[in-house]
């Protein structure tokens, strides 16, 4: 089987795709990696930045390739930019894209959202995987950036088929578009699990005399779906160094106008707040205090209802940031004359001491232009027994949930706010 080809798709319309080798190729090197790897063969400092979910917020293939990049070129000082939260998606990405990425100036971008998604639809993918490639671009055109694609349980059946993940199919679109590389993670993965000699998932890394990838079907072991992780990325290397020529990016035109190449995360307190707005600080006993502090170093608390946010921006889509824990509550957004919609961080993942980093956007893109909008916190509770039911899970300390407060870090913006 082939391991890593150019490849060349056959553009039929913003959303068909049709590949004109065979679409499960782990490695698609299109104009490879270049001006990272001359400048780990020059030496000097190298900074490597993974943007991603809790795959990639792992010790696993993150630490796994940096450490190789830093032993296959010694005179090189590979430095690592993690920016990883756990449970976010390309939306997310996005907007923090300049905070947690580009104010390092990295020279190689990984960008790992196949298994978190990109957003409700495939406009949105669109939208938000080319917004991250543009912003990248305009601070530096000299950054290197591959798609990196993780697998999941509910991957495999199409894999088994011979076709690409729906969600794979549409970043592919975006990155033949811009001609930058991607890396399938899940073709020898289950390549090696239809052949019999991989274990998809299992209580530990090894049973029954085999390797076992995961075990919960998302999740690689460190020890063994982490490291068939990496040597994709090995294998692919001389593809990589091979393609393309080292030089800045030029930047073609978009796919879609409504890009979020303007996409930001704005602090609050750049933001116009009612009374009952108090600065706060992650709740010291929170799972996970530490990325929180990272990615949110700016974090504000209500507690009474009426409590609002008022901004106009100018762009097609928002969004808040913040904490979600078991004390959400529910926050009511109104935009221009447009009817109310209600909100809330709370989910099913939300228990005791369980605080993490959550943005909600508004539903649906907006027409480009100014718009008004107000957040106020409700008196009225997210429905979260209902909620966590629906997953079979319960309180696990039912008096923890009985306060509804919000805790928002910033806003998320395709656009710019307007003064």
């Amino acid at each position: 089987m082939k391991r890593c080809i150019a490849g060349s798709l056959v553009v039929l319309g913003l959303t068909t795709l049709a590949w004109a080798a065979e679409p499960l190729q782990e490695c698609h090197a299109r104009g490879g990696l270049p001006n990272v790897f001359a400048k780990l063969a020059k030496g000097g400092e190298v900074r490597v930045a993974y943007l991603g979910g809790s795959i990639t917020d792992a010790e696993g293939w993150r630490v796994l390739s940096r450490q190789w990049f830093a032993q296959q070129y010694p005179q090189a000082k590979v430095v690592e930019v993690r920016a990883t939260i756990c449970g976010t998606g390309a939306e997310l990405g996005a907007c923090r894209l300049g905070h947690d990425v580009l104010q390092y100036k990295p020279d190689l971008l990984f960008v790992e959202f196949a298994v978190n998604g990109a957003g409700r639809n495939e406009q949105r993918v669109h939208q938000t995987m080319e917004g991250i490639i543009r912003q990248t671009w305009r601070a530096n055109p000299a950054t290197d950036v591959c798609f990196v694609y993780t697998v999941g349980t509910w991957m495999l059946a199409d894999f088994h088929a011979g076709k690409l993940p729906i969600l794979t199919s549409q970043m592919e679109r975006v990155a033949e578009h811009y001609k930058i590389p991607s890396l399938n993670f899940g073709v020898e993965v289950a390549r090696q699990v239809k052949a019999g000699t991989l274990i998809y998932q299992g209580k530990s890394a090894h049973q029954d005399g085999k390797v076992v990838f995961s075990g919960d079907g998302v999740h690689p072991f460190a020890e063994t779906g982490h490291q068939l992780y990496l040597d994709t990325i090995t294998r692919s290397v001389p593809a990589l160094k091979s393609a393309g020529q080292p030089g800045p990016h030029a930047l073609p035109e978009p796919l879609n106008a409504a890009n979020w190449g303007r996409a930001a995360l704005v602090p609050l307190e750049q933001i116009q707040k009612s009374d009952g707005w108090q600065p706060a600080q992650t709740p010291s006993d929170a799972w996970g205090a530490a990325t929180e502090k990272k990615y949110l170093p700016s974090l504000w608390r209500a507690d009474e209802p009426g409590a609002s946010l008022t901004f106009k921006f100018r762009g097609t889509c928002f969004g808040v940031v913040g904490l979600r824990g078991p004390d959400a509550g529910q926050f009511r957004v109104t935009v221009d004359d447009a009817a109310p919609v209600n909100g809330t961080l709370f989910d099913h993942y939300a228990q005791a001491k369980a605080w993490r980093i959550q943005p909600w956007f508004y539903p649906g893109d907006l027409k480009d232009g100014e718009h008004r909008v107000r957040l106020e916190l409700l008196a009225t509770p997210p429905d979260k027994a209902g909620i966590l039911k629906k997953h079979n899970k319960t309180m696990d300390k039912p008096e923890a949930f009985t306060e509804n407060r919000l805790y928002f870090g910033g806003l998320l913006l395709a656009g710019e706010i307007v003064p």
